[in-house]
């Protein structure tokens, strides 16, 4: 089992940063993937930002220039930095893994429990 802890979350004025962090923990033989999905009140969850394990990121068109997804792999913890943050990033962020727990397992998908952002004055 793989365990993934979010934190960084809170309450932010229009244009303000914050820094999210997930840490990932338990049986993680390699990791294919981590990356951020935001769930906004009335809308579906969406992708924000993930990245592999060979570095290729990805984003969302709605952050990009705005958010930067990186990892450290010694730590198996991976950050969502966000600025210009806007009302409309307003969700809960969840950060997921895709990893296998041994050589011969499949890929598994692991969420976290998510962490609030609030965007407002």
């Amino acid at each position: 089992q793989v365990q993934l802890v979010e934190s960084g979350g809170g309450l932010v004025q229009p244009g303000g940063s914050l820094r999210l962090s997930c840490v990932a923990s338990g049986s993680i033989f390699s990791i294919n993937a981590m990356g951020w999905y935001r769930h906004a009140p009335g809308k579906q969850r969406e992708s924000v930002a993930t990245i592999t394990s060979g570095g290729r990121t990805n984003y969302a068109d709605s952050v990009k220039g705005r958010f930067t997804i990186s990892r450290d792999q010694t730590k198996n913890t991976v950050y969502l930095q966000m600025n210009s943050l806007q009302p409309e990033d307003t969700a809960v962020y969840y950060c997921k893994q895709s990893s296998k727990d041994s050589l011969w397992s499949n890929v598994r998908d692991y969420w976290g429990q998510g962490t609030q952002v609030t965007v407002s004055s």
